[in-house]
């Protein structure tokens, strides 16, 4: 542990993720991004991961090779004022690709979760369209308020789709995912998410898929009916989208929650004798997605090199950090 009289030092990382197979996913993460994962389909990467189903691994610094769990344990400083000294973080960052539709799902809330799922986190979670297929559409609530019964009986009869309210996708989209939203990605459909730190998912309908082994995915209706919120949801809006300028680089924020805040930045300092300054959150870490472009991440004695696709964890209290390149990033912090 550091403490008021030893000197900071704590140095940014790259991460490298872990994979999921499930059956929806596709090809895009290994094409587009460069996942070198012995995975077929490959539909997600845990880019930036403590939750014991798929921890990330530090993939630069002194400590390479170590889960990022490992790393936060020995620092909890590192996570500043949001350390419990557990070495987790309460985020979780995913890239998904989305071939084939994902389940119709439903995740509960802290409350339900501490109560009934042996005191895990809930799940919030907010959508980055990094890619969109023409007419890609996704889930997000209902037309109508609906009665449990109903649901259930739509449910069980194979007919709920045509109480759900489907919003088309676009690319740069941001959708904001409050735990009790009945939602699904759609087919075509290539996303970052930014989320609790959690794994709790209830899903509500599946389409009668079929996995490899030949059997239905389980279902888990009593739970999704006890925590989805069955109001009508309103048709999700865009943010307003504001640019702040910087030298070299340009901001916008896309998520303000109690969970994590998410902002884009657009670095091109392919023409400034200046690189972008990095400012650090006060006592608290953030994360560096990289979506598009590369670059150089800067420091004293540091020099980090980033391609679309890799994730940047930097400390809490971080040495001073400048950018250069040209990419767009997506920077969380909570």
């Amino acid at each position: 542990m550091t403490n008021k009289n030893t000197p900071l030092n704590h140095k940014p990382f790259l991460l490298r993720p872990v994979g999921k197979d499930y059956l929806w996913g596709g090809r895009h993460l290994k094409d587009d991004f460069d996942k070198n994962l012995e995975l077929t389909p490959l539909a997600e990467t845990w880019e930036c991961s403590t939750h014991p189903d798929g921890p990330s691994v530090v993939a630069s610094g002194e400590y390479e090779g170590m889960t990022l769990t490992e790393v936060l344990s020995l620092h909890p400083e590192y996570l500043g004022q949001r350390s419990t000294g557990s070495g987790q973080l309460p985020i979780l960052i995913k890239l998904i690709d989305a071939r084939d539709n994902l389940s119709v799902q439903v995740h509960p809330d802290d409350t339900y979760a501490a109560t009934q799922e042996n005191g895990s986190l809930g799940k919030t979670e907010m959508w980055y369209v990094l890619d969109a297929a023409p007419n890609a559409n996704l889930i997000y609530g209902f037309h109508h308020d609906m009665k449990k019964e109903r649901l259930w009986e739509s449910l069980q009869n194979g007919t709920v789709e045509k109480y759900l309210q489907k919003v088309p996708v676009h690319k740069d989209d941001v959708f904001y995912i409050p735990a009790g939203t009945v939602h699904a990605i759609g087919a075509g459909t290539l996303i970052a998410e930014i989320q609790q730190s959690s794994n709790l998912t209830y899903r509500m309908y599946d389409y009668d898929r079929i996995d490899r082994e030949g059997h239905k995915r389980p279902l888990h209706l009593d739970k999704a009916l006890d925590v989805a919120n069955l109001k009508a949801s309103t048709h999700p809006r865009q943010p307003m989208r504001i640019l702040r300028y910087t030298r070299g680089c340009a901001s916008e924020f896309l998520c303000r929650c109690k969970y994590f805040q998410v902002e884009r930045l657009l670095l091109n300092t392919e023409q400034c004798r200046k690189m972008a300054d990095i400012k650090s959150p006060v006592n608290t870490f953030q994360v560096l997605l990289c979506i598009s472009g590369c670059g150089v991440l800067y420091g004293e004695e540091t020099a980090i090199n980033f391609y679309k696709g890799d994730c940047i964890f930097l400390p809490a209290d971080s040495i001073p950090m400048k950018l250069h390149g040209r990419a767009q990033m997506l920077r969380v912090n909570c």
